[in-house]
């Protein structure tokens, strides 16, 4: 690591500058070194810092302006019930798609699971939850999200079921 002064301007050329030490990698510093008449480093410095400085004001003065942090905590709580809820939508309508093509053992079998069995683990039902994790909706997520997202998925897909077997169990 080199360090390189750079020297300030003079009180003539500008009035209240200040001197400062940069530490380069050597490799910048041999190219720099290199091409050193071609550039006015002071200069690059400040602008190159200015503009670092300007964007970090303006993301501040957005944050500040647009709403305060009850209102940004309100907004991500929706979106997140959103997401949330479009997975456990999308289980509910998969799970009704299931159960109107399900073989009648099959339909009485995941009527009757409870909401602590793991059907992704079952026996009976696991190939077929194997494929739909597979599914791009699936895709991409932690293992945090994953299980989260699954979990709301499978109760949709319960519910779905559910609701399919309820309204036809007492016309068979």
């Amino acid at each position: 690591m080199v360090k390189v002064r750079i020297k300030p301007q003079t009180n003539k050329e500008r009035p209240m500058t200040q001197r400062i030490t940069l530490s380069i990698p050597d490799m910048l510093h041999e190219k720099m070194e290199k091409w050193r008449q071609s550039f006015n480093l002071s200069k690059m410095f400040q602008e190159a810092l200015a503009e670092a400085i300007h964007k970090k004001e303006e993301f501040q003065k957005r944050f500040q302006q647009e709403s305060d942090i009850p209102e940004i905590i309100e907004r991500l709580r929706a979106e997140k019930l959103q997401s949330e809820g479009n997975y456990s939508e999308n289980g509910r309508a998969e799970g009704l798609q299931w159960a109107r093509s399900a073989h009648y053992e099959d339909l009485i079998y995941a009527a009757s699971l409870d909401v602590s069995h793991d059907i992704a683990q079952d026996q009976r039902l696991g190939t077929y939850f194997t494929e739909l994790m597979d599914d791009s909706l699936f895709r991409g997520k932690s293992p945090g999200e994953l299980e989260k997202y699954t979990n709301l998925f499978f109760d949709g897909w319960r519910r779905g079921v559910a609701e399919f077997w309820d309204e036809i169990k007492e016309k068979l």
